[in-house]
């Protein structure tokens, strides 16, 4: 099935309930959404593009987006959507490895691109096509690039089975979607937060791209009031700065109805103060692009309860797992390791890839037994909770003993001096390797003050050996941390 359909059948059931908008301003209603997506897929046909080929968009947060999105579905292609932050040449790169057709971009990208010798245009219409290709599940649907924080990125392959799935999954272990409700694009649409625009076509909701293009707290906060019952996909560091606009400015999150957080760890004081300034809004889900936002999730009773016996256990992991797939926490072998203990992550079901794009060696490796290996350590305890400890090449091994560091900076994250920390580990000839602590303060970095704040808390030989003071800590274009750059600082 295509699952540009659920566009189709929005248009006919509710055609002028509202559906695009740029900030306060309207756009399209469902009727001339539907239209326009029909007039965009026939414009790349004229072109020649056929069923099964690669469209690029290289754009920012637009209304235009969902236009190019859903008009390359209905024409039976597969969208690659590549993050509007990175560089021209790591765009172009992308470009050539997917086989694209035809790049759609906004001005300023088809400049760049030109520079690259990429040709790219913008999103245009021609005569509108009567009806939407039709696609078997297991086409490609998505072509995902990875963040590729080491080395090339690589492309997932997201077929529409599994956006179907992730969607299905989201009203099932998420949160509910009505057509009151409005989805805010704050997040890049390349990411998590055009992902979740499928669910919300189904739906018939509302689609609001900032006027900015982008994230800004005061913008998202006169948004949310304007439009009420907002939904929105937020990094951790985007939930961070909200609470941190909030308590200077007064901002109580009036008309936020869901905050949905991932893409990298959410610190239990970071949540703690989130939701005693918000409320109830958030939830939390785990995912990786090779799993789109389908492995766990936490609803928002779990981050809002503080009556249960382990409340802080439980926001402190990632959920449980989603009702298209099966987890479990594994060995080495793949042999599944006793509750409490830590493992692999590895998922199975509907939402999960068929494999890389032209890399099969790389797929090989990532499924094995009818699992993905997720290369992300974890635990869970009898109730099903999974809690992340760290990506497997993060984890620390000193003096034989293994060091998760997030257990290392969720204690750092406590100290009022520390604003950010990351932890990674530092070449030893006694030890194997030590802890290094990279910390972003609000002030001088006193390294007693930490170590005697760690030492209140976790044993001794989890304890930073080193303190590195940064003004900031260096991240990908999704907001994670990079590591491999932090630990390069360390080479000798």
């Amino acid at each position: 099935m295509n699952i540009g359909i659920w566009l189709e059948r929005a248009a006919r059931a509710w055609p002028e309930r509202g559906a695009l908008c740029a900030g306060v301003a309207p756009v399209a209603d469902y009727a001339g959404f539907d239209r326009a997506a029909r007039e965009v897929a026939g414009a790349l046909l004229a072109q020649g593009v056929a069923p099964g080929d690669r469209v690029a968009i290289f754009m920012g947060n637009a209304p235009e987006y969902l236009l190019a999105l859903y008009g390359i579905w209905y024409a039976g292609a597969a969208t690659v959507p590549i993050n509007a932050k990175l560089h021209a040449a790591e765009a172009a790169w992308i470009i050539a490895d997917a086989g694209v057709r035809v790049v759609l971009a906004d001005a300023a990208r088809c400049d760049a691109l030109a520079e690259q010798g990429i040709a790219a245009q913008a999103v245009t219409r021609d005569k509108a096509v009567a009806e939407v290709a039709t696609r078997a599940p297991g086409d490609l649907a998505w072509l995902f690039y990875t963040s590729g924080t080491t080395g090339r990125p690589k492309g997932v392959r997201i077929t529409h089975r599994m956006l179907v799935a992730m969607s299905l999954a989201y009203l099932a272990d998420v949160d509910e979607v009505t057509g009151e409700d409005t989805t805010l694009y704050s997040a890049p649409m390349s990411h998590g937060a055009g992902l979740y625009a499928m669910v919300h076509v189904l739906r018939g909701a509302r689609h609001v791209c900032p006027a900015s293009g982008g994230f800004d707290e005061a913008e998202i906060f006169g948004l949310a009031r304007h439009y009420g019952r907002v939904h929105m996909f937020a990094a951790p560091t985007m939930v961070k700065r909200l609470t941190a606009r909030a308590r200077v400015s007064g901002e109580t999150g009036e008309g936020l109805r869901s905050v949905v957080y991932a893409g990298g760890p959410m610190y239990l004081a970071d949540i703690l103060e989130a939701v005693e300034v918000f409320g109830p809004v958030f939830l939390q889900i785990y995912g990786q692009g090779e799993c789109p936002m389908a492995i766990t999730a936490l609803g928002r009773d779990d981050v809002a309860d503080r009556t249960h016996p382990r409340w802080r256990d439980r926001l402190a992991s990632v959920g449980r797992a989603q009702s298209v797939g099966e987890v479990r926490i594994a060995d080495e072998t793949g042999a599944e390791v006793p509750s409490g203990e830590v493992g692999e992550i590895l998922v199975r079901g509907d939402a999960v890839m068929p494999g890389y794009w032209q890399n099969a060696a790389a797929s090989e490796k990532a499924l094995k037994g009818g699992w993905l290996w997720t290369g992300d350590l974890g635990r869970m305890d009898t109730d099903g909770y999974v809690t992340l400890q760290d990506r497997s090449k993060d984890m620390i091994i000193s003096g034989g003993s293994n060091i998760y560091p997030r257990e290392v900076e969720e204690v750092l994250l406590t100290h009022p001096s520390v604003i950010e920390a990351a932890v990674v580990g530092m070449p030893n000839a006694e030890w194997g390797e030590v802890v290094v602590a990279f910390v972003v303060c609000n002030g001088a970095l006193d390294e007693v003050a930490l170590d005697t704040h760690c030492l209140s808390q976790i044993a001794r030989f989890k304890r930073p050996k080193r303190y590195v003071a940064v003004a900031d800590l260096p991240k990908n274009n999704y907001g994670k941390v990079l590591k491999t750059e932090l630990r390069g600082r360390l080479a000798p």
